[in-house]
């Protein structure tokens, strides 16, 4: 980038920014197609939009790419006339890609203004992480060649390397052959480079001759159902090669004729970078919504299984503050201590005939510290502690079965490592501790309220832990839900704690104490189930990304349209600078704003129509039959 950095180059860098964080860790439907488009684009940007854009008068780089077989790497050394580059006999061959250039140009490539992650040799070498630069003047000024590996091969990294090559051209020269020109894949990348209107030229090889009347123009016809009609289409006939393995010159002449006129014409090279240019910008600009799309349905996945696991650890909150508080706990080892802690079992059965008693029993209670006031909060601890435990069971087979039946969840699952079905292995240890907390903060809230002094005396004989486990019983008795038999025994439990506390404290008062109590129970509840639903929020959090990404990027992306329609076309501009008043003038450049003009260059003659250098325009039948085709003596060619 220059330090006279352009709006537009600004937005590209801060959309190439953006697009570097996105990450899509659930596997959704579409997610595999943006997942590969987000590094995608970012290469694009990387290895050729932004260089380009800051030197737009590089020479123009052709990148020779094509089929297994098809004969790339015979095609540049014969255009180059000699043997730069090693064709591969066995299959598949892996090497570094090789870039034919003149001397004059050494240091536009020498530089990391393109292709930046791949090292500069001038050797040959295996690695596809580097480039090999060759330097040859038979390569007109202006020009580059690069020899890329085959879009099919079975070499993961050969065909990552070659569409990462065919994304840095200014011109792909894309190779296929008779036996091949139809095959899925070749017509993926041609597809793929008429989408963002790439300026193209189609090599079809080794045509056999019967078939040179047939399937050249039978390509050509598949080229414009697809949107290339009006690129160059140039057949080259199957024929033998020379001791150095190059191609009869006749074969290959028309190729190197019009790749010397296109170096030899700066309008007309300011034209194809300003077509490929431009139309690299906007497939950038018109593909990233859609991955700020994915990446909204990756964080409503994430919503949606947050919010299932929220809901079941909030029913287990609920369910505990509920049955402590409807009687539930006033069953058993409870009841059992209370018994013990105010008196004998007979009184409580005698509680509905013998009211009257009531009075005298709880006289008899505040005379002294009664027995059984720790037998009654262990059994309170441990009927909490197995409610608890039983609840966050439950929570977590819930959590479990939610996030089961959700494909993202399955995933989320498979990564924990974690058994989630069941509450985490130090939970009864936690559960204890927070009984025992609200226990002591029980203890703490009696012994903190004021009394008049005539209840002072009472509350003294009685103690704090007597008041204490008083008030507990009271609280798990507020909303009176316990039915049958136990009625009798249980509401006069809570009838007894009742007026034990009035006597001590006042009705109202006691009342209060059991409402601050209660929320003091619920509210260690909350956060004890709160610190068991971490397991699955932390599990979230790890895969969720930046939750304001998709908006970034769509913010991104509108701003580079912005610069894009205030500046117009970013290659046209630039070319503009960088071109003389007589090359802005000329038919190129007229054609480019669309003005009527005359051909700036021409394909070979062999029934070939004009040809429009500027936008590679050619009729959809223009074939360059090279058979035919004598070896040009024009000076500036490729020799």
């Amino acid at each position: 980038m220059t330090g006279r950095e352009t709006g537009l180059e600004t937005a590209l860098v801060g959309l190439r920014d953006t697009l570097t964080g996105v990450r899509l860790p659930i596997d959704l439907p579409r997610t595999d197609e943006q997942r590969r488009a987000a590094p995608d684009l970012v290469r694009q940007l990387d290895d050729y939009v932004l260089p380009r854009l800051a030197t737009i008068d590089a020479p123009l780089l052709a990148v020779v790419g094509g089929s297994t077989g098809a004969g790339k790497s015979t095609l540049v050394n014969s255009l180059v006339g000699r043997r730069v580059t090693a064709p591969g006999v066995i299959r598949p061959t892996t090497r570094s890609p090789v870039l034919v250039h003149h001397s004059s140009d050494a240091g536009w490539f020498t530089s990391t203004r393109v292709l930046p992650g791949l090292a500069r040799v001038t050797g040959s070498s295996n690695d596809t992480r580097s480039l090999q630069l060759v330097p040859d003047d038979s390569i007109p000024p202006g020009l580059a060649i690069l020899d890329a590996p085959d879009v099919d091969s079975v070499v993961a990294d050969n065909r990552k390397l070659a569409a990462q090559l065919l994304a840095a051209a200014d011109l792909w020269l894309f190779v296929t052959s008779a036996a091949r020109y139809a095959d899925a894949v070749p017509w993926d990348f041609l597809l793929s480079a008429a989408d963002r209107s790439a300026a193209v030229a189609v090599v079809l090889d080794r045509i056999p001759p019967r078939a040179m009347a047939e399937v050249p123009a039978h390509l050509g016809r598949l080229m414009g159902e697809r949107g290339l009609g009006r690129s160059p289409l140039f057949a080259v006939p199957e024929t033998d090669v020379d001791a150095d393995g190059l191609l009869p010159t006749a074969a290959i002449q028309p190729i190197r004729t019009w790749l010397a006129r296109l170096a030899a014409d700066q309008a007309s090279r300011s034209a194809v970078v300003h077509q490929t240019l431009d139309g690299a910008i906007t497939a950038v600009a018109r593909r990233s919504p859609a991955i700020a799309d994915a990446l909204d349905e990756q964080s409503s996945t994430l919503d949606q299984l947050r919010g299932e696991v929220d809901a079941a650890y909030a029913e287990a909150v609920r369910t505990v503050g509920v049955q402590t508080a409807d009687g539930t706990l006033l069953r058993g080892e409870v009841l059992a201590r209370w018994q013990e802690f105010v008196g004998t079992g007979e009184f409580f059965r005698a509680m509905e005939q013998k009211i009257s008693w009531l009075r005298d029993k709880i006289t008899s209670v505040l005379k002294g510290e009664p027995d059984g006031a720790r037998d009654l909060k262990v059994a309170v601890s441990s009927g909490l502690e197995a409610l608890l435990r039983s609840e966050a069971d439950a929570a977590a087979e819930r959590a479990d079965a939610s996030w089961q039946a959700n494909a993202a969840g399955r995933q989320l699952l498979a990564r924990s490592g974690q058994d989630l079905t069941r509450a985490a292995p130090d939970f009864a240890d936690r559960a204890a501790r927070a009984i025992r907390d609200w226990q002591g903060a029980v203890l703490d809230l009696v012994a903190d309220t004021g009394m008049a002094k005539r209840s002072r005396a009472r509350f003294m004989a009685l103690g704090v832990n007597g008041v204490g486990a008083a008030l507990m019983i009271i609280v798990f008795a507020q909303t009176g839900g316990i039915t049958g038999a136990e009625v009798g025994i249980a509401g006069g439990t809570t009838v007894v704690a009742q007026r034990v506390l009035e006597a001590v404290f006042g009705d109202q008062a006691v009342r209060r104490l059991a409402t601050t109590a209660k929320d003091e129970l619920d509210a260690r509840v909350s956060a004890l189930m709160a610190d068991e639903l971490l397991r699955y929020h932390r599990l979230l959090d790890e895969t969720v990304g930046d939750p304001t990404l998709a908006d970034r990027l769509r913010a991104a992306v509108a701003e580079v349209e912005h610069q894009l329609a205030a500046t117009g076309s970013p290659g046209a501009s630039a070319a503009t600078a960088a071109a003389s008043a007589a090359e802005a003038a000329s038919p190129a450049r007229a054609a480019l704003d669309g003005e009527p003009s005359r051909p700036a260059l021409e394909p070979p003659r062999v029934r070939q129509v004009p040809y429009d250098a500027g936008t590679l325009v050619g009729d959809d039948r223009d074939i360059v039959d090279a058979e035919l085709v004598e070896e040009s003596d024009e000076p500036g060619g490729l020799r």
